[in-house]
């Protein structure tokens, strides 16, 4: 009798678990992220391993997941929202942190720094725009802050503009057209950029719109 009482008040504090775990995984490839954007502008082997992080950030993805679905069988009043919202949530996490490791291996496939040639600016403020939004998202997320979350979503919008811009500038020839190895290497990093800002950006939508609305726009009343 005390084993099912003590498992049922475990399991009262799973989704809360789940939710902090969450929380953990997106701070992680935060960290992932300025690691491996420091590595592609510098020379030399990468300080940190990015990949062993990917690894634990996969590990977390599974706990959330079993946490959730233990609190879900014997919890006598699951909450369920959360439950689906997380279970939704670390998918897009996860993948934040392959293209925090994707941008991790484009350094170590580089002889010499990155270099953005005639991109350099626009790179430049997108990366700290990125930053910038890994910051917020973390806020609106631990503090339920819909106006963060907001801003997450029009940031990545701007980021997505100049990214977009930058990529049909290298497919039309008109920047790097001298070296198409080099191009190569630049459309891939702005692909990278622009994925891993539309997953920050989908995480951002749970804030503001119900479970079956995540990864859309925010629904306006009239």
């Amino acid at each position: 009798m005390w084993k099912d009482i003590l498992s049922l008040f475990k399991a009262e504090s799973l989704c809360q678990e789940a939710f902090d775990e969450s929380l953990l995984m997106l701070k992680t490839s935060h960290g992932m992220y300025r690691d491996a954007v420091a590595s592609l502008h510098e020379t030399g082997p990468m300080a940190t391993d990015v990949f062993e992080r990917d690894r634990q950030i996969n590990k977390y993805e599974r706990d959330v997941r079993r946490k959730i679905v233990t609190h879900m069988s014997v919890s006598t009043k699951p909450d369920i929202n959360m439950g689906l919202v997380l279970t939704a949530i670390v998918i897009d996490i996860e993948r934040i942190g392959d293209y925090a490791k994707n941008i991790a291996e484009l350094a170590a496939s580089l002889d010499a720094a990155f270099d953005g040639r005639e991109l350099a600016d626009d790179i430049d403020r997108v990366e700290g725009m990125i930053d910038g939004i890994f910051e917020d998202l973390i806020s609106a997320l631990d503090e339920s802050d819909e106006d963060r979350a907001r801003h997450v979503m029009e940031t990545h919008r701007q980021a997505g503009v100049i990214l977009e811009d930058g990529i049909t500038l290298l497919r039309e020839g008109k920047v790097l057209s001298d070296d198409s190895g080099h191009a190569a290497t630049l459309t891939l990093y702005l692909r990278f950029l622009k994925r891993m800002s539309a997953h920050l950006k989908n995480v951002a939508t749970s804030v503001v719109n119900p479970y079956y609305r995540i990864g859309y726009r925010e629904k306006k009343s009239d």
